[in-house]
């Protein structure tokens, strides 16, 4: 007979993509919670759960391949690379040809300086990949002693993967490890015929090399051509020893597990962005495990776990970055705002208090902590942290636009519009169009009832910016009502409310606006939505008054004047 009740545990299987799996192990129902669990768990990127739950899947199935490299991912990207070990060596054993296994055996060699193992593994047909097989070749032979072949592999990957660019940077590494500076220059200037374009690691390992050289001027030169003024710690330390005519040593590579940690690092740099964040953080994980002292490596798994709400694990990796390091503020930062992502607000600001009393000549530990102030509506103390900044900056430049606007914001809010209003001009002055800033002034002087002609040309300016954004297109529809020009600002709210149709005000504007032309049921339809997406106590208040008595009686009762006559029926 036909049974529906043993068909369904198959269709589920299906679709949740249990075919892998053995039919006695579907049949087990522990085995299956603790798959689906870990199914649930990796894809919301939780390690720690995921890693939990495919180990438990793993005891009732020890055989299962799909089990083995679910569970080496959730351990690598927890960054247990040897807990990982283990499962790899399992999958391998059993012939399953994975590259993730092979990956971390290899990143095992590695880390153990076996490079005669894991030249060995890459000859045997173990694979990460052209790219990363060959730049390992490549810094493996350095490790073994064997500078010829090694060059030699690099040349190979340059020219064998299409991405002339990595085997040219590493090669110079390497040079520049070996002591033949003169070599690495060539390649990292161009003068080899091939320009490279260096990210700020590569700077910094130019930089070093130009002063081996005794060329600290042509190194000056690279950093203030590249960076400008706007210096982080690191590079503004390197820059003033080269101007106190320091020799400044080769230290962003040290051997050969220091360039192999660089090739998986300069790999995530390469994927952050164009593959998903959970695979580029594989890299990441292990440039730190071949190099835990790498803390662009730290810093960048640290924002790959934040960009997948992994905020505890973003904290961990945030706090491994030492205090004297040229990086740690940039990690406290990074460490805040994963505090505020947990709903830890007065934690996050705690932290940045602190880095404001030990690097409280960088602007952006000021700007942050205003930021992180204004958020938790302490306006006045976000003020004077956005005071500090633009002390800071001295001269005012276009990128500072941003901040002149947060302390313009911070004094609305604190009903100081005569401080605001200057900070909103300079916004403009240094950003001319910006939206944002057009928007919140020119709404500033609708609600004020001042300055209508220029508050609805900045507005009208906006939209023209962005016309998808309802709050902007709100602030134009709104702008025509307070002007009494109703008809004209239906079809701007109407939009307004579609483009964000849970926003509490631009609901209730609309209903305003409804009412205004007579469409007094539409009216209190909009009220009821507006209501319903829980707008600040006061606001509902005046909202469920509307819907007693309707908005004529409510302006009378606030000394508003009529419909009729609102802001200037000229």
């Amino acid at each position: 007979m036909f049974s529906a009740s043993r068909l369904r545990p198959v269709l589920v299987a299906a679709a949740l993509g249990l075919s892998a799996l053995p039919a006695s192990a579907q049949e087990d129902r522990g085995l299956a919670g603790a798959y689906l669990a870990a199914r649930h768990a990796s894809a919301f990127s939780d390690f720690e759960a995921a890693a939990t739950y495919y180990t438990r899947a793993l005891t009732r199935d020890p055989g299962n391949a799909e089990l083995i490299e679910n569970a080496m991912l959730a351990y690598v990207g927890l960054g247990q690379v040897n807990r990982a070990v283990p499962l790899a060596r399992k999958l391998q054993d059993g012939g399953t040809d994975s590259q993730i296994a092979s990956m971390i055996l290899l990143t095992e060699q590695l880390g153990e300086e076996d490079y005669e193992g894991a030249l060995a593994a890459i000859e045997d047909g173990a694979t990460v990949g052209p790219l990363v097989d060959g730049l390992v070749t490549a810094w493996a032979q350095i490790g073994t002693g064997d500078t010829d072949a090694a060059l030699r592999a690099f040349d190979e990957a340059a020219s064998t993967t299409g991405l002339q660019s990595f085997g040219l940077y590493h090669k110079a590494l390497a040079l520049a490890v070996t002591g033949d500076f003169e070599a690495a220059q060539t390649i990292l200037s161009g003068e080899a015929g091939s320009p490279l374009r260096l990210t700020r690691r590569g700077a910094m390992a130019q930089a070093q090399i130009l002063s081996q050289l005794g060329r600290n001027a042509d190194a000056i030169e690279l950093i203030d051509s590249g960076f400008g003024d706007d210096l982080d710690p690191g590079l503004a330390e390197l820059r003033s020893r080269l101007e106190n005519d320091d020799t400044v040593p080769f230290t962003l590579i040290g051997d050969a597990k220091d360039g192999l940690a660089e090739v998986f690092y300069t790999v995530a740099g390469a994927l952050n962005g164009e593959a998903t964040d959970s695979y580029t953080l594989l890299y990441t994980r292990i440039a730190e495990f071949l190099r835990p002292d790498h803390v662009d490596a730290i810093l960048l798994s640290a924002a790959l776990l934040e960009a997948q709400d992994r905020h505890a694990l973003a904290t961990a990796a945030y706090d491994r970055v030492p205090r004297d390091d040229p990086a740690f503020h940039a990690a406290e930062i990074g460490r805040a705002a994963a505090l505020s992502a947990q709903g830890k607000a007065d934690a996050a600001i705690e932290v940045l208090e602190q880095l404001s009393e030990t690097r409280g000549d960088q602007p952006p530990v000021w700007v942050t902590l205003g930021d992180s102030l204004r958020s938790e509506e302490r306006y006045a103390e976000a003020v004077e942290a956005y005071d500090r900044a633009i002390e800071l900056f001295g001269e005012p430049e276009p990128a500072h636009w941003i901040v002149y606007y947060a302390r313009a914001i911070s004094y609305e809010r604190m009903d100081d519009f005569a401080s605001a209003e200057p900070d909103f001009r300079m916004a403009l002055e240094l950003n001319p169009g910006q939206p944002q800033v057009l928007n919140y002034l020119g709404y500033s002087y609708i609600e004020m009832d001042e300055n209508l002609d220029e508050a609805m040309d900045m507005i009208e300016e906006a939209v023209a910016a962005r016309p998808e954004d309802g709050y902007i297109t709100d602030s134009l529809g709104w702008g025509l009502f307070r002007l009494g020009r109703y008809d004209e600002a239906v079809g701007h709210m109407e939009r307004a409310a579609a483009l964000t149709p849970v926003d509490p005000i631009i609901n209730d504007h609309l209903g305003d606006v409804y009412w205004a032309v007579g469409r007094e049921i539409e009216a209190q339809f909009q009220w009821h939505r507006a209501l319903s997406f829980d707008p600040e106590p006061d606001e509902a208040e005046r909202i469920r008054r509307k819907l007693e008595v309707g908005l004529d009686e409510v302006l009378e009762e606030e000394g508003a004047d009529p419909l009729d006559m609102a802001d200037g029926e000229d």
